[in-house]
């Protein structure tokens, strides 16, 4: 069972032996080019694959008082994996063109609904291809399967909580940990170029999902991930449970939730919001100094 990453050698292994047994998902995308993904899978994707559209598969209806990228229903996402041929039997691998932060949101997704057999695939699609994988363009159709939603081991925060936590000082004296997955500049409110309001949540900490990964866009080995996140959590790295993940719209913080669990620190929670849903109330604060 694989839960965290997987090779491509080993998934291409898994096709020659288990294809049944698995369910391969394509989730190739550009918050600039929404559409550039489906186009990239038809073009050519690892055999196999079905698609699955960040704004239409992996999230829920926007909403007056959401972020961008706000969860879907547990029931809508227990359909959704039933259609893709998912049940609590199959080995589940995401993937993307490379660093791997949209098909972290899958595997987020599924641990949150209490499925475990699911990983990422390392490199993504860009890794298959250098390795000299096969590809194909044929839509893949799977038999559709009964998904049942149950309560995984990831919790969700609310943007209510979360200003609890904020104004009560829970975030101040350390007794939780915020930590931010979008760019440095960005978090320091200095290049927002997709958010209407720039800067940060205050308390907060930045840890760029871009850390996770080296420059092939491969997560770095375990004990590298795991000095780089004491570095940013301090001593909330011994503590399970105190640690919440957020970015822009909770996509990529799910980078950061895989980065965690392959170090060794999982039991975080994810701000599904994030400050695309933090920034909705003007009565929220904000701050744009990095020592805030």
């Amino acid at each position: 069972m694989y839960t965290t990453l997987i090779e491509p050698a080993e998934l291409a292994a898994s096709l020659t032996h288990a294809a049944a047994e698995w369910a391969i998902v394509d989730c190739r995308f550009d918050l600039a080019r929404p559409e550039w993904g489906q186009a990239a899978y038809a073009a050519g994707h690892v055999p196999t694959a079905l698609y699955a559209h960040l704004d239409h598969d992996l999230s829920g209806p926007i909403s007056p008082g959401t972020g961008r990228h706000p969860l879907p229903s547990p029931d809508r996402l227990a359909e959704t994996f039933g259609r893709w041929g998912i049940d609590a039997s199959i080995q589940v691998v995401a993937y993307d063109q490379g660093n791997c932060a949209y098909a972290s949101r899958l595997w987020w997704l599924l641990r949150w609904a209490g499925h475990q057999k699911v990983a990422v695939l390392n490199g993504g699609f860009a890794a298959w291809q250098q390795a000299g994988l096969p590809t194909e363009t044929t839509v893949a159709k799977r038999r559709p399967r009964q998904f049942t939603f149950r309560s995984g081991d990831e919790r969700v925060v609310s943007t209510a909580e979360l200003e609890r936590a904020v104004r009560g000082g829970t975030l101040e004296s350390g007794a939780a940990v915020l930590v931010d997955a979008r760019a440095a500049d960005r978090f320091a409110g200095e290049n927002e170029t997709i958010d209407p309001v720039a800067g940060h949540i205050p308390g907060a900490r930045n840890h760029p999902f871009a850390r996770n990964v080296d420059s092939q866009g491969r997560f770095l080995p375990a004990a590298e991930l795991r000095e780089r996140w004491t570095a940013t959590l301090g001593a909330a790295a011994a503590r399970r449970g105190t640690v919440i993940a957020m970015c822009g719209s909770g996509v990529t913080a799910c980078h950061n939730l895989l980065a965690l669990e392959i170090a060794g620190l999982g039991g975080a929670q994810l701000y599904a919001g994030s400050w695309s849903e933090w920034i909705r109330s003007p009565e929220r604060p904000v701050a744009r100094s990095l020592s805030e």
